[in-house]
């Protein structure tokens, strides 16, 4: 699939290196695909959707950097929406995300509300300067906020809003942050891992299920074609958590 020509409509600041992307495109993507954005001269990169035509992007690295010294009229190549994304399924929907990977969970929550679903949000940043999209959470339902550093919530990662909550009262929980935030969770309520759809981010180059740089052992899952969206219990004995491979194929330790 070639990239195909897109303009950068408009660029929001979300938090001091969380920017919100909007393109001249409407992809009619489901919440939890993915995109993968071609910044000319520089890398080509996935990055989840956080509305119809919106990515929200955090500045990690190289090519993100790149992105973040583009303004409006400026153009990318695009291809996608790729991958699986999340099914909303139930009445009772419970959101648990992290950071940047909060993003997909407003977009998934954006339509969970307008099918009539009761949703509620329990959403964990480092601190209150990196909150994002608290009104959009707050217009859904119900919301919990934690922050490492206690400046807003809860004192702790996302898990420590838990308590707040029983998770039996939830036909399904979607799931999306950091690595290690969203193994936390996951280790935590393995009896509900069998309705939890985790939207996971793994390297990825080719975006088509040929490279193999984003598998998961020891199943093989390939991430880019069979995820990013995968139910939780897939991930239990999985490497998820314990380690990912970087660009050259080596294993390293999971951040976040």
């Amino acid at each position: 699939m070639r990239p195909i020509n897109s303009v950068i409509e408009e660029v929001r600041s979300e938090a001091p290196l969380i920017r919100t992307f909007r393109l001249d495109k409407n992809l009619d993507p489901a919440p939890g695909q993915y995109l993968m954005v071609w910044i000319r001269g520089v890398d080509e990169i996935p990055m989840s959707f956080s509305g119809p035509d919106t990515i929200t992007v955090q500045s990690v690295g190289k090519a993100t950097q790149a992105l973040f010294h583009l303004g409006a009229g400026s153009s990318v190549g695009l291809r996608g929406p790729l991958g699986n994304g999340f099914i909303l399924r139930g009445k009772r929907i419970l959101l648990i995300g992290g950071g940047v990977g909060t993003a997909p969970l407003a977009f998934l929550g954006d339509q969970a509300k307008g099918a009539g679903m009761a949703v509620t949000s329990l959403l964990g940043f480092r601190s209150k300067d990196d909150l994002i999209f608290q009104e959009r959470f707050e217009a859904l339902g119900d919301t919990i906020i934690t922050t490492d550093d206690g400046s807003l919530g809860i004192q702790g990662r996302a898990s420590s809003g838990l308590k707040e909550l029983n998770l039996f009262d939830y036909d399904q929980i979607y799931l999306c942050g950091p690595e290690m935030m969203m193994w936390d969770i996951i280790s935590r309520t393995r009896e509900h891992a069998k309705k939890t759809q985790a939207c996971i981010n793994r390297y990825f180059k080719c975006a088509a299920g040929i490279c193999g740089s984003c598998c998961l052992d020891p199943e093989g899952v390939r991430v880019c074609v069979e995820g990013p969206v995968l139910m939780a219990d897939r991930l239990l004995e999985s490497e998820f958590g314990r380690y990912r491979r970087g660009p050259a194929g080596d294993k390293g330790p999971c951040r976040g």
